[in-house]
C-alpha cells in the first residue's frame, strides 16, 4: 500500500515538471515601415488586413507600443539583443547617411554591424535546444547565421510580390522540418517599405484609398501572415507557439525616392525618422494560447528592447547579464504593469527631414530633446496624441525633472554625442528644417495630392547629400 503511494506520489511531482519543460514555439514576425495605424485592427477601415485582424482577435493588441529607434537597423538590434540602440552606438540605419553642409551638427561614428560579442536572442534560445532561422531583412551587418540561426534566407528582389512569396515558403519550409521540436522562426518583412510595388488587380482593388499601392502591399503582407498561421494549424502546432506581430519604426509619411508618401499616422504626428508618435509608436499584436486573453487589449508601455527579456522568460533561459528591456510576461497575462520610463537617442539627420534628438516618457508626459540648440518640448501624449501642445513653458519643473532624467540616462550610456559642423551652411538648414517643418505635414485625400507641396522640399534634401 506505501509503495502504491509512494509511486502515485512520484508520478504527481513528474507532471508540473513536464509541463515547466515544455517549451514554447516562437514565431516573431517583422513588417518593416509598417505605422501604427496602417491595419484594420488598429482603425484603418481603407486597409483590409483579414489575417491580423484574427490575430488580435485570438490574442492581446497593444496601443503603446514603442519602436527602440524611429529607423530600422538600430530597432532590429534592439529586438534581438534586448540593449537600447545608444548602449550598442548603433542608432540609425546601417551604413548611415554622409554628412552634409545642411547640418549644424555631425553624425556622430556608430558601429557597421551588430557586433559579433553581443548575445543575440537566436544564440540563447539555439543553446536552450531550439531550431533558429531568420528570414527576410536583416540590415545588421554580420550575416544571421554569425549571430544564432540555423537557417539564414533572404529574397532577391524585394520589396515585391515574388519576394513575399518566397519568404513566406521559406518560413513554411521552416516550421514543417522542425514540428518535432521548439523553435523559433524570425520572419522579418521587407514589406511595406519603399519603393512601392504590388500585383495590379490589387493596386486596382484599392484605387480609393490614401495610396493604392501600400493598401495593396499590406493586404499581401496580411496574406503571408495567414499562410504561417495556418502552417501552424496544420501541423497541430497552434496551441504551444507563441506569435508576436510589430513593427520596427512607424509609417514613411513623407515622398521618399519616386514614392509618393506611403501613409499616414493620423491621429499622430508625423513618421518614420521622427522622435514624434507616429515615427516611434507601431502595432503589437502577440497570441499565446492558454496564456494571452483572446481579444484583449493592453495599455501598458512597451519597447522593441522587451522582446529578448519577454521571449528568454516564457522559454526558460536565463541571460548572462543585464539588459536594457523587461519582460512583458506579466502583461501577457493580463496583468497590470508597474509604471516605466522610456528612452530615446538618436544623434542623426534622417531621409525624412528630422534632425539630431533624444526624448523620454514617463506617464502621460514625453519630453523630446532637440540637440542642435538644446531646447525641450513636452507634450502630455495620452490627452495630445497629435503633440500639438508643447507644455515646455508652462511645466517647467516638470520639464526640467524629465530633462535631468534624460540626460543622466545618456551619460550611464556613454551614449554618442555630436560635433558642431565646420562647413554648415545656414541658409541651406533654413530652407531643409526652419522654412518647411515636415514633421507638421498633414495628408490631403491622397498620396499624390500630399506630395504635392513636398515635391521642391525633396529634392533639396535629397540634393543636400552627395551620394
Amino acid at each position: 500500500m506505501l509503495a502504491r503511494l509512494l509511486s502515485a506520489l512520484f508520478v504527481l511531482t513528474l507532471v508540473p515538471a513536464a509541463f515547466a519543460a515544455e517549451k514554447p514555439n516562437v514565431v516573431f514576425i517583422l513588417a518593416d515601415d509598417l505605422g501604427i495605424n496602417d491595419l484594420a485592427c488598429y482603425g484603418r477601415a481603407e486597409h483590409r488586413t483579414p489575417n491580423l485582424d484574427t490575430l488580435a482577435k485570438d490574442g492581446v493588441r497593444f496601443t503603446t507600443a514603442y519602436a527602440a529607434c524611429p529607423v530600422c537597423s538600430p530597432t532590429r538590434a534592439a529586438i534581438l539583443t534586448g540593449k537600447h540602440p545608444a548602449r550598442l552606438h548603433l542608432t540609425t540605419f546601417l551604413p548611415g547617411r554622409a554628412d552634409a553642409p545642411s547640418q549644424k551638427l555631425l553624425h556622430p561614428k556608430i558601429r557597421l554591424q551588430l557586433p559579433l560579442e553581443e548575445k543575440t536572442l537566436a544564440e540563447y534560445l539555439k543553446a536552450a535546444g531550439y531550431a533558429t532561422a531568420a528570414v527576410g531583412k536583416w540590415h545588421l551587418g554580420f550575416t544571421p547565421d554569425k549571430q544564432g540561426f540555423d537557417v539564414a534566407f533572404d529574397a532577391k528582389e524585394s520589396p515585391t510580390a515574388k519576394a513575399q512569396e518566397e519568404l513566406t515558403a521559406k518560413a513554411e519550409e521552416f516550421l514543417t522540418a522542425n514540428r518535432d521540436r521548439p523553435f523559433f522562426l524570425y520572419l522579418a518583412h521587407h514589406t511595406p517599405h519603399i519603393p512601392l510595388a504590388a500585383k495590379p488587380e490589387l493596386v486596382e482593388k484599392y484605387k480609393a484609398t490614401f495610396n493604392p499601392t501600400y493598401a495593396a502591399m499590406i493586404e499581401e503582407m496580411d496574406a503571408s501572415v495567414g499562410r504561417v498561421l495556418a502552417k501552424l494549424d496544420a501541423l497541430k502546432l497552434t496551441e504551444k507557439t507563441l506569435v508576436v506581430f510589430t513593427s520596427d519604426n512607424g509609417g514613411l509619411h513623407v515622398p521618399e525616392l519616386k514614392d509618393d508618401p506611403p501613409t499616414h499616422s493620423t491621429p499622430y504626428r508625423a513618421g518614420k525618422g521622427f522622435l514624434y508618435e507616429g515615427g516611434i509608436r507601431v502595432p503589437l499584436i502577440v497570441r499565446w494560447p492558454g496564456v494571452v486573453k483572446p481579444g484583449s487589449v493592453c495599455n501598458d508601455a512597451a519597447i522593441s528592447t522587451d522582446w529578448t527579456p519577454t521571449l528568454l522568460t516564457v522559454c526558460g533561459v536565463t541571460p548572462d547579464g543585464p539588459l536594457d528591456g523587461v519582460s512583458l510576461l506579466p502583461q501577457l497575462k493580463g496583468e497590470k504593469a508597474a509604471e516605466r520610463t522610456l528612452f530615446w537617442h538618436v544623434p542623426h539627420y534622417t531621409n525624412q527631414g528630422s534632425r539630431p534628438g533624444g526624448a523620454v516618457r514617463r506617464g502621460d508626459r514625453k519630453l523630446i530633446v532637440n540637440y542642435e540648440d538644446g531646447s525641450n518640448e513636452l507634450y502630455n501624449v495620452t490627452a495630445d496624441p497629435g503633440e500639438t501642445n508643447n507644455q515646455a513653458a508652462l511645466r517647467k519643473q516638470q520639464t526640467q525633472e524629465l530633462r535631468t532624467l534624460f540626460d543622466t540616462w545618456l551619460k550611464s550610456l556613454d551614449a554618442q554625442t555630436n560635433l558642431p559642423n565646420p562647413n554648415f551652411d545656414a541658409a541651406l538648414h533654413k530652407t531643409l528644417y526652419a522654412d518647411v517643418d515636415v514633421s507638421k505635414l498633414k495628408p490631403e485625400t491622397t498620396a499624390a495630392e500630399t506630395a504635392k507641396s513636398y515635391r521642391e522640399w525633396r529634392k533639396a534634401i535629397d540634393a543636400a547629400v552627395k551620394k
